[in-house]
C-alpha cells in the first residue's frame, strides 16, 4: 500500500469551494476517498487561528477526522491589507516529510507550489498529487502534479 501524506492549504480550498460552488469541501469524504488509494501516515491541515465558534467547531472535526491542524494567527496590517499564508511552512513541512512517503497530496490550486511539486518528485521520486477546484487552479501546478483530482459534487458537503 502506498503511504500518503496530505497537506492542506485550508483558505485556498474554503475560499475556492465557495467561490465554485457556493459550498465548503467534504473532509470526511476527502479522507475516505484518499485513504482508498493507500495509507495516510500524515496529514497536515493549515489553518487561520479560530476567532469565532465556527472555526473553533471546523478545526475540531478536522481533528476529529485525523488532521494534524496547524494554525497561524490572523494579522491584521495598518493599512487595511491582511496576511495569513501557510505557504512557507507548507513547503518546510512538505520538504521534510517527502522521503518518509510514496505520494505527496497537496490541497491547494496555489501555483505558488508548482516548483515544490517538481522539486520533491525529482529530490524523493514520490508521486505529486493535487486535489482543487480545476478552473481556479494554476496551470503550473497542474502540469507539476503527477496527477490531479478535480473537486466537485462527491467532495463537497450537501447544501441543506
Amino acid at each position: 500500500m502506498k503511504k500518503i501524506a496530505i497537506f492542506v492549504d485550508v483558505q485556498n480550498i474554503y475560499y475556492t469551494t465557495r467561490q465554485a460552488f457556493a459550498c465548503q469541501l467534504n473532509y470526511r469524504q476527502l479522507w475516505q476517498q484518499i485513504s482508498a488509494m493507500g495509507d495516510i501516515t500524515i496529514a497536515n491541515a493549515y489553518a487561520i487561528a479560530p476567532v469565532d465558534d465556527q472555526q473553533h467547531k471546523f478545526q475540531s472535526a478536522l481533528k476529529h477526522i485525523g488532521f494534524n491542524v496547524k494554525l497561524k494567527p490572523y494579522i491584521q496590517r495598518s493599512d487595511g491589507s491582511a496576511k495569513g499564508d501557510w505557504d512557507v511552512g507548507i513547503t518546510l513541512d512538505v520538504m521534510e516529510l517527502a522521503e518518509q512517503v510514496d505520494v505527496v497530496c497537496l490541497l491547494s490550486g496555489d501555483g505558488d507550489f508548482d516548483l515544490l511539486l517538481q522539486r520533491v518528485a525529482a529530490k524523493y521520486g514520490v508521486e505529486t498529487w493535487v486535489f482543487s477546484v480545476e478552473k481556479l487552479t494554476a496551470n503550473s501546478l497542474l502540469q507539476s502534479a503527477s496527477r490531479f483530482f478535480p473537486i466537485e459534487q462527491n467532495l463537497l458537503q450537501q447544501k441543506r
